[in-house]
């Protein structure tokens, strides 16, 4: 077993104990409508191509996840994953994942939702969204950003991250993951190096 990997397994190992969390639950993109709905008047804001970067005319999609809170609002927007026509994964330019990030996270928080009339104790749960930008409004690259296994990935930036995560990431329950699911993760970051 290469040492990278055995280093890996460690991290994600002994990562459990020390995000406990406070159990708030995750749910993929679009899993919160059977307990959510956008709030009645107010419409869904979709972010603006930025215009630091409007001269590339990149297509770009960024997943951000964020915190739907008991009272309908959303916070602690997070980086989850990014895709560009111009490289692919890699940051083409700095600052770039941040400015489009931030783009939608502007969006994002004018977000606002209500519980559905069965709910009678909403609970915050943590979600994803995934946006595009460029021609067209950029659904072309769409798809280069969806993340199936959102629990998946944030035990990935989770673990990776380390000190650096963002302060979310240890409230989360992300359930325990399965000998399966670290082989799987461990595979896809040795494909993507």
């Amino acid at each position: 077993m290469p040492l990278r990997r055995l280093a890996l397994w460690c991290v994600l190992g002994l990562a459990a104990p020390v995000f406990a969390g406070e159990g708030i639950a995750v749910v993929g993109e679009g899993g919160i409508r059977d307990k959510w709905m956008l709030k009645e008047g107010v419409p869904l804001i979709v972010p603006v191509y930025p215009p630091a970067f409007a001269a590339r005319k990149d297509e770009v999609c960024v997943s951000l996840g964020y915190l739907l809170n008991a009272d309908g609002t959303t916070s602690d927007f997070t980086l989850l994953q990014g895709w560009n026509s111009a490289s692919g994964n890699d940051e083409p330019v700095a600052d770039y994942w941040k400015t489009f990030a931030g783009a939608a996270a502007e969006a994002l928080a004018r977000w606002q939702f209500q519980p559905r009339p069965e709910v009678t104790a909403p609970q915050p749960v943590f979600t994803a969204g995934t946006f595009a930008f460029g021609p067209g409004g950029g659904a072309a690259a769409r798809d280069h950003c969806k993340l199936p296994q959102l629990e998946s990935r944030l035990r990935q930036l989770r673990a990776t991250a380390g000190s650096k995560a963002p302060p979310i990431l240890a409230r989360l329950d992300l359930g325990k993951a399965t000998a399966d699911d670290a082989r799987r993760e461990h595979a896809r970051l040795d494909y993507e190096r």
